[in-house]
């Protein structure tokens, strides 16, 4: 059994007891969250596809982790300009334990 669903702009697929690292959403660690946005169901026998969405079904998630990605650094310049520019960034993320599909 699996599903994709979509959060934050992004597809995840989720399989019962798997933890997804996904884009920060609100909540606490320990909370439960309901993520409805499923596009794609298959619960081993058949598969249901959404347009977009499928409906009467969703994903139930507790949250494990949030946290923040290691920094990246950006730095542009341009040769002979006397142009520099450096700047980091560090991504959010939520990491949920996928606990019912359904």
């Amino acid at each position: 059994m699996y599903a994709i669903f979509k959060s934050g702009g992004r597809q995840y697929e989720a399989r019962p007891g798997h933890i997804v690292r996904m884009e920060k959403i609100s909540g606490e660690v320990g909370e439960n969250v309901v993520l409805n946005e499923v596009l794609l169901y298959s619960d081993g026998d058949q598969m249901r596809v959404g347009q977009p969405l499928v409906e009467g079904v969703a994903v139930q998630a507790k949250i494990v982790e949030q946290g923040r990605l290691p920094k990246i650094v950006i730095f542009k310049h341009k040769r002979r300009k006397d142009y520099r520019k450096k700047q980091g960034h560090r991504q959010s993320f939520t990491a949920v334990r996928v606990e019912n599909i359904g």
